[in-house]
């Protein structure tokens, strides 16, 4: 069954659902566009958009009748004809202008905004099908190769901005349609920040570097950090690798379906608090991953659902210590019922260049 199917699955024979976000109209459709609406019924379901995408959308999308805005496609017309009477919305992406603007045109239609509709496509999107995870592990694949690019690249006095365009450039000229989000590459004292902006210090030996970035493919992101070491490592930047990397790979060893995402984040934190270090991790262990970067479920401390197989999830544990240097590795996972299966195979071992 398809995604589209699953939605009007979930439609008894008088209620649809409009869907207007761009993330949502591609997850449903496979089509990506910046303008257009999809309604779906139990008996079907009804894509529009403008002009622009006209011609593209009906060889593009199969799943369902394709229309275009500003010629037949309003949402009142279409729901009369599929015997509409109750509209679910997004609550979650609908601004308060917007839905005083359906309640305004679509006064005979009782609007759902309670939330149903969003819990019911996170739900969907949660779980991967096996052409949403090729998809994913093709963009991690094209950013491993830029990780192998980027280790001759990295030398004193490069910059942390050089080192972040470069691998920006390397994921763009060898498969990715864009970037999962903006480039991390932070050295020395500056990797103490976690989203630190990489800038115009130059890397000195004995830094550490932390990168942290990821490709698209169809859509579909990838999210990957290594630490690397220039020169040499001090004894205390070796045991904060040793025991960040114990930490990832205890996590990734307990993940499986049922675990909650705070027990998931706990197999991670415990060990790095257990080590002295629990007040220099303030983030989460790891978050979903597909259409946006950042996704449902977390692993983190207030996350109390059990993991579904079939999610991935990124793991990515990290010790910064302000004034001195941070490190952080991340892999990403696939659920599982027995465990995961990990999607990263960039070395994970510290790299000394």
């Amino acid at each position: 069954m398809t995604n589209l199917e699953k939605l009007c699955a979930f439609l008894k024979d008088s209620e649809g659902a409009l869907i207007t976000d761009e993330i949502n109209r591609r997850y449903f459709t496979d089509f990506p566009s910046s303008d257009g609406f999809l309604l779906a019924f139990k008996d079907g379901a009804v894509f529009a958009t403008d002009s622009r995408y006209i011609e593209a959308a009906q060889r593009k999308i199969t799943s369902c009748q394709v229309l275009e805005t500003g010629v037949n496609a309003k949402i009142k017309d279409i729901a009369e004809k599929h015997g509409c009477k109750r509209i679910y919305i997004q609550s979650e992406i609908t601004t308060v202008s917007q839905l005083r603007s359906y309640e305004k045109n679509l006064p005979d239609f009782e609007l759902i905004s309670d939330g149903t509709l969003d819990a019911l496509i996170s739900d969907l999107r949660t779980v991967k099908s096996q052409e949403e995870k090729e998809k994913i592990i093709k963009a991690q694949r094209i950013a491993e190769m830029a990780f192998e690019h980027i280790l001759s690249f990295i030398k004193p006095g490069v910059s942390e901005r050089d080192i972040s365009l470069e691998l920006d450039y390397f994921m763009l000229r060898n498969g990715a349609e864009a970037l999962s989000f903006e480039t991390i590459a932070v050295s020395g004292k500056n990797s103490s920040m976690p989203h630190g902006v990489p800038g115009d210090k130059r890397i000195e030996k004995g830094d550490f570097i932390t990168m942290d970035f990821g490709a698209v493919v169809e859509g579909y992101h990838s999210d990957m950090t290594r630490t690397v070491a220039v020169g040499s490592v001090s004894e205390k930047q070796r045991r904060v690798y040793e025991i960040v990397l114990r930490a990832k790979n205890a996590c990734l060893s307990g993940l499986r379906e049922g675990i909650t995402g705070k027990e998931a984040d706990a197999l991670a934190r415990d060990i790095i608090a257990a080590e002295g270090f629990g007040g220099n991790f303030g983030h989460g262990t790891g978050h979903g991953v597909g259409l946006e970067i950042h996704e449902k479920p977390n692993l983190s401390p207030r996350n109390e659902k059990p993991l579904k197989a079939g999610e991935i999830v990124t793991v990515e544990p990290g010790i910064y210590l302000p004034g001195e240097f941070g490190v952080r590795i991340e892999d990403m996972a696939f659920i599982t019922a027995e465990g995961c299966e990990n999607l990263t195979k960039a070395p994970e071992e510290l790299i000394v260049l």
